[in-house]
């Protein structure tokens, strides 16, 4: 069994920071349009920061895997594009105000524009990917697509309906796991990966995605407004049921579960309030219990990186499970 000790937070920003700052001029080179209000919202939307983690696991795969393509750069800004441009659709499908402590940019620029801007850094971000003449990176996108659009559609017909689990685990994986299984096996795809290691490393990807949405969800919940950038229990507000809420929906006296299920479908807290649903999650354990999951997902993460060889590489991806779990924001 290896011994490979998990690297720092300043191991894995050392090893990673020039790429990283060379996604981010390429992403801004690639988002600049002839049309004034696409580089607008563009640039909008990339000052508005965020944890850059899908780039940051693209990089670190295809290091792993001993790649010094530039590859890497063009498409760990691909993949951060087409995250940017699922979180403008998000922020119109959700009719949220803010994103990231900032008014969101269909406040400003308002809906049509937004949506079509969002199109645009989609389109751009294939355009970009086609360049690589790699059909492997292609069907992984396009893969990507279709199960981001299918989990959105899904999500939308079960607002304000009490869901499963399992229903729960197919939303989240299509919605935002798959990104961080596709950011993985393209590091995998620009190496020319065995089908072993591709699988590897998309288990990785999947495992901490799905740990990643579970504590943002919890988050959602139990974070501070300010610190949360956007909002707290907007999840509930909007109709959605998420990991600790079903579980407390499953152990609650009769009395609770009518209480979630009023602020389920009225999509407010007029009538219950946010305390009182804190209240019943935390009687039932039932952050605790979606904390726990997540941290075992995050766990499953590590242990699919058995195969991978030790590398300074590895080191980072065993570090990024823990930093998913235990962020506050």
């Amino acid at each position: 069994m290896s011994t490979l000790s998990i690297a720092t937070a300043k191991e894995v920003f050392d090893l990673l920071r020039d790429d990283l700052a060379a996604i981010e001029k390429e992403f801004s080179q690639q988002s600049a349009s002839e049309v004034a209000v696409i580089t607008e919202i563009a640039e909008y939307l990339i000052a508005g920061g965020g944890k850059r983690i899908r780039p940051l696991l693209l990089l670190l795969s295809a290091k792993a895997l001993g790649s010094t393509s530039d590859s890497r750069i063009k498409l760990g800004a691909v993949v951060e594009m087409l995250h940017t441009a699922t979180l403008v659709h998000d922020d119109i499908i959700d009719e949220a105000d803010t994103r990231r402590g900032r008014p969101s940019s269909n406040t400003t620029w308002g809906n049509a524009k937004c949506v079509l801007a969002g199109d645009w850094l989609y389109m751009q971000a294939f355009h970009t990917a086609l360049e690589q003449r790699n059909f492997r990176v292609l069907d992984l996108l396009i893969s990507l697509t279709q199960q981001m659009v299918e989990g959105e559609l899904l999500q939308m017909e079960k607002l304000g309906h009490l869901i499963n689990e399992e229903e729960y685990f197919d939303l989240i994986y299509r919605k935002t796991a798959y990104l961080f299984k596709v950011s993985m096996q393209l590091g995998g795809a620009i190496t020319h990966a065995t089908d072993q290691i591709d699988a590897q490393l998309g288990e990785y990807g999947r495992n901490l995605g799905l740990a990643f949405q579970i504590i943002d969800d919890v988050l959602d919940l139990t974070a501070a407004e300010d610190i949360l950038g956007k909002p707290v229990a907007s999840d509930l507000r909007e109709g959605k049921a998420t990991l600790a809420v079903i579980h407390a929906l499953e152990r609650g006296t009769g009395a609770d579960r009518e209480a979630i299920r009023k602020v389920l479908a009225d999509r407010s807290f007029d009538h219950v309030s946010h305390l009182q649903i804190l209240e019943i999650l935390h009687r039932h354990g039932s952050i605790d219990y979606a904390t726990d999951t997540a941290c075992a997902y995050a766990e499953a993460a590590r242990l699919s990186l058995a195969d991978l060889p030790d590398s300074d590489a590895k080191r980072a991806l065993l570090w990024v499970p823990g930093f998913v779990t235990s962020r506050d924001r």
